[in-house]
């Protein structure tokens, strides 16, 4: 570092002006040094660098923001001065201590005419053209009568940021004194008052038993005071409990009402690591933890959050709920929490009515078909005892280990009569039906023929059908067009296609 005060020193003439020569380039030497010295502040081994105001200059910051530049002031050292907020630059604001003032200017009149008064009106604050007086016949400064005060100006305040939104800005604590003076007369005079009253029971005679007390009134009133704070105090005790608290007014503490020691926690009841898993998070245990000990649900604490929730009225609730979605969505005005009443009536009807439906309708189908003798009988595996899925069954037919075969079900809906039709139409056996059938087949294949090649042709030169003749289709002809219209949701359909 002496290398760079030598060339300070010479940039610098006598006049002690600030020359425009450039410092002495460092030897390799001096930069390796430096650089070693820079590395040793940045661990923290040396000392940091001080600038003129004595202040650390953090290692870390870079040469190009703490150094000064030669062309500038080569005399400096490397400061942070010129990053800090400068003083001369840094806009005034009034104090917390100034404020308007309040009232008006309480001055003596003046009874003689000032200099550099109002030739009008004599006030100091404005001149004679500025004044709001009545203009008069001859002015204040030559009668010397009439004198008057000078007009009460306020001074101006600069406020900052948080000043003009301070809700307290300006505020006189001595004025809250007032309100504290006018209480304690209040209290005073509620005291003078219990006072009287009770030395006028004492001279009455109702208060006998209490003259001991008497006395300790008029040695300590100051017991007394507190005594009543205190009943005063009691009045209000009552109204001010909260949920899951206890307040008691004699020995003044706040008792909260906790869990029942004896309820035992849900990761305590038990302690096998393979049992039903607790969720810390949301403290919930859905298994039942006493599952593989041979206990009963019914027998113990706690079976899981599972059983409270599918047990009880839980899944009858669930139910009313899902019917009372049905029946709005149906036109029914129907709302659980608005209107239970109504809608259990209706939901009790309901059910009423779908058994009475589902009773009918089967009595029905029986009365049609007959088969009521099939109802009662066994499953087809115990008839014929032929099945290649091992089942055992109890003496009353539930399935005890393995699994019934599942019955076999179509995607599509099945006796869905369409286009008015009552019954299904049979199929045809009558060889002379089925010449029919082919017939017709052969006319609805030539007639797709046609409307292929008409499409091709241009619509202009297309053929008007208005000039055939139209005739109602016959049944064959119907079931022709059904047979070979083409449907779109059909899965076969890309088969159909691929095979023609």
């Amino acid at each position: 570092m002496p290398e760079e005060e030598e060339a300070a020193t010479a940039a610098t003439s006598a006049d002690g002006v600030v020359g425009l020569e450039e410092p002495k380039k460092m030897t390799r030497e001096d930069w390796r040094k430096k650089k070693e010295l820079e590395e040793q502040r940045k661990l923290g081994n040396a000392p940091a660098e001080v600038d003129e105001e004595g202040k650390d200059i953090n290692p870390h910051i870079p040469q190009y923001i703490s150094s000064v530049p030669w062309y500038i002031d080569p005399s400096k050292r490397p400061t942070l001065k010129h990053q800090r907020p400068q003083e001369e630059r840094q806009q005034q604001f009034s104090s917390i201590e100034e404020w308007y003032k309040r009232g008006v200017q309480e001055k003596a009149i003046s009874t003689k005419f000032r200099k550099g008064a109002c030739d009008n009106c004599g006030a100091m604050t404005h001149k004679k053209k500025d004044c709001l007086e009545r203009p008069r016949k001859v002015g204040a400064k030559f009668t010397g009568n009439g004198m008057a005060p000078d007009e009460h100006s306020q001074i101006s305040l600069d406020l900052d940021y948080d000043g003009k939104r301070d809700r307290w800005n300006g505020y006189d604590p001595e004025d809250h004194m007032r309100i504290v003076e006018e209480y304690a007369k209040v209290d005073q005079a509620k005291q003078t008052l219990k006072s009287q009253k009770l030395h006028e029971e004492l001279a009455s005679g109702k208060l006998t038993d209490q003259a001991s007390s008497s006395r300790k009134w008029d040695d300590g009133e100051r017991t007394q005071e507190q005594n009543s704070e205190d009943e005063d105090e009691d009045k209000y005790a009552d109204d001010i409990d909260m949920p899951g608290q206890n307040f008691d007014s004699k020995r003044r503490i706040t008792v909260r009402n906790l869990r029942i020691r004896e309820d035992i926690a849900k990761y305590l009841r038990n302690l096998d690591p393979d049992s039903a898993y607790y969720d810390p998070k949301t403290r919930a245990m859905r298994e039942n933890p006493y599952q593989n000990t041979g206990m009963v649900p019914e027998d113990v604490g706690f079976a899981g959050d599972n059983f409270v929730r599918y047990s009880g009225d839980t899944v009858t609730m669930a139910q009313t709920q899902l019917f009372a979605w049905e029946a709005y969505d149906k036109g029914s005005e129907v709302h659980l929490q608005a209107d239970p009443t109504k809608l259990e009536l209706l939901h009790q009807s309901f059910k009423v009515k779908k058994e009475d439906f589902k009773d009918k309708q089967k009595e029905t189908i029986l009365d049609k078909y007959g088969g009521e003798e099939h109802l009662d009988a066994p499953p087809r595996e115990l008839l014929l005892a032929q099945t290649e899925d091992y089942v055992e069954y109890s003496r009353h037919g539930a399935v005890l280990k393995g699994q019934e075969k599942a019955v076999a079900r179509s995607k599509y809906e099945e006796d869905v009569l369409i286009q008015n039709h009552a019954v299904r139409r049979p199929e045809p056996t009558n060889p002379v039906e089925m010449s029919t059938v082919r017939t017709a087949l052969a006319a609805e294949d030539m007639r797709l023929k046609q409307v292929e090649e008409m499409m091709k042709v241009d619509e202009r030169k297309r053929k008007y059908n208005s000039l055939q003749e139209i005739k109602e289709p016959t049944e064959e002809e119907m079931e022709a067009f059904r047979m070979k219209r083409s449907r779109e949701d059909d899965p076969m359909a890309n088969f159909l296609e691929l095979g023609q």
